[in-house]
């Protein structure tokens, strides 16, 4: 752990900043924990925390006309350009760039083209987010399920988390397996809505108190005519087959890719599902309070 310690140093010097490393580190340990995953685990430490602050400015701070903005900036990814955003933004910014900078510095040279495909991913991210934005501003709520899930299916974020899971690993990543994530697979696909929907489930009525963008129970309860309550169960439902496809493509892959690659993916589904399980852990971190200490801390 030291030299992950040592090389995020710089976002540590805030308080919140710390615990939120921490609980990207318990994250990203959930999909791979031996020793020799070492300069994975620092990448997708890294990204879940630069993830997280994109979600904050899109979900949270951000106005529409500086949410675009800041779309702008990443689409473009041109480090001069920050000086235009507003100050909070360009403070993430540079947290931003110093974290991928770091990332680029740990791929050896023959495995640079990987920052590609991350970063086609981050861009995606984003454009999704902004989307988001413009839903929550104009009081959008998509007529189905399935049309909610186009965005927000994404804004999950998993489709990165899933690309990143491989641009630490060694040379069993090849650039096939690249190709093969960017076409984001069934099993892919799967991994996002249960993630949107266990985050649905979990976050609704909180969401309710501010303004925000419409969650797919928004959009089965327009739908279909229903309660609140019935929708919820519905949703739940849903995921739980959603569940059902994805064991069954984990359980007869036959895709191409090495299983150690596919392993990866299902434990980050396995771990996307203890961060909500019974309540929003990521937001509520106290409720791993117990868990990193007995992990981080106390002594076997």
């Amino acid at each position: 752990m030291c030299r992950w310690w040592n090389n995020l140093h710089i976002h540590s010097r805030l308080p919140f900043a710390r615990d939120r490393l921490v609980e990207c580190y318990l994250w990203m340990l959930g999909v791979y924990y031996p020793p020799n995953y070492s300069r994975g685990q620092i990448i997708l430490t890294l990204v879940i925390y630069t993830t997280s602050i994109f979600d904050d400015i899109y979900d949270s701070f951000g106005t529409k006309e500086e949410c675009e903005l800041f779309t702008q900036w990443v689409e473009s990814w041109d480090p001069k350009a920050g000086h235009v955003l507003p100050e909070c933004m360009g403070y993430a910014f540079g947290k931003i760039m110093e974290s991928y900078e770091i990332i680029d510095n740990e791929l050896a040279p023959e495995e640079k083209y990987r920052m590609t495909y991350l970063k086609n991913f981050i861009v995606d991210l984003v454009r999704n987010y902004n989307k988001e934005v413009k839903m929550r501003e104009e009081n959008v709520i998509p007529v189905s399920v399935e049309e909610h899930l186009q965005v927000s299916a994404k804004t999950s974020a998993c489709h990165l988390l899933a690309c990143t899971s491989l641009v630490g690993m060694d040379d069993i990543a090849t650039k096939a397996s690249f190709e093969w994530v960017s076409t984001i697979p069934k099993i892919l696909q799967k991994l996002c809505i249960i993630v949107r929907l266990l985050d649905d489930i979990m976050t609704y009525e909180r969401e309710q108190m501010t303004p925000h963008v419409a969650s797919t129970l928004d959009s089965y309860m327009k739908q279909h005519d229903v309660t609140m309550k019935i929708a919820c169960q519905k949703i739940q439902e849903l995921k739980e087959e959603s569940w059902k496809d994805f064991n069954a493509e984990w359980l007869e892959y036959d895709g191409g890719q090495p299983r150690k690659l596919i392993e990866v993916i299902f434990n980050l589904t396995r771990t996307m599902e203890f961060m909500y399980n019974k309540d929003d852990n990521f937001t509520n971190c106290r409720n791993l309070e117990d868990t990193i200490r007995s992990l981080f801390v106390e002594t076997f």
